[in-house]
């Protein structure tokens, strides 16, 4: 997942994901012309290396491979269609918004939310097992910590800065 805290060593990071893993470019920090500009740039290292390129926020005008928001923003967007969740009710959500799967968070603390309420692992798990959707890790991720939990993936923020 991209923004400001990790921009600069993005290129990098691509060049290390295996084919088949995605980036979520967020970018929110940048005006709309510099945020095309980049997400142009990225789109086409990613395509080199067989990352798909989802897209958050505001996205006219740039060419991805699916969507990422809350399940009730999402609406038809077409590709791959990552949901937001938090709790059950989102989970509920993301399913009947037709997700094709969800990112579960926060699992621990992270620099985005500092001192915000996390689930932890046991609460992570016992959610994600009640999911009919796969389940992607969000939230103080680490291959680490990513390797503790038997789901889907894992995503990370500062895990690429």
């Amino acid at each position: 997942m991209s923004d400001a805290r990790n921009d600069g060593r993005l290129e990098s990071a691509i060049s290390r994901l295996p084919p088949g893993s995605a980036l979520v470019f967020r970018h929110y920090h940048l005006p709309p012309a510099a945020r095309r500009a980049r997400f142009a740039r990225l789109r086409r290292l990613c395509a080199r290396r067989g990352v798909i390129v989802i897209t958050a926020g505001e996205a006219r005008g740039l060419r991805a491979d699916g969507r990422y928001a809350a399940p009730n923003d999402l609406g038809r967007a077409p590709g791959l269609r990552l949901a937001t969740a938090h709790s059950l009710a989102e989970i509920g959500a993301a399913v009947r918004a037709r997700a094709s799967a969800i990112l579960l968070s926060p699992v621990y603390p992270t620099r985005s939310h500092p001192g915000a309420a996390v689930l932890g692992s046991l609460r992570f798990l016992s959610l994600a097992r009640r999911s009919p959707l796969p389940v992607i890790a969000l939230g103080g991720m680490t291959r680490r910590r990513a390797a503790r939990l038997p789901v889907w993936g894992w995503a990370a923020i500062d895990g690429l800065a």
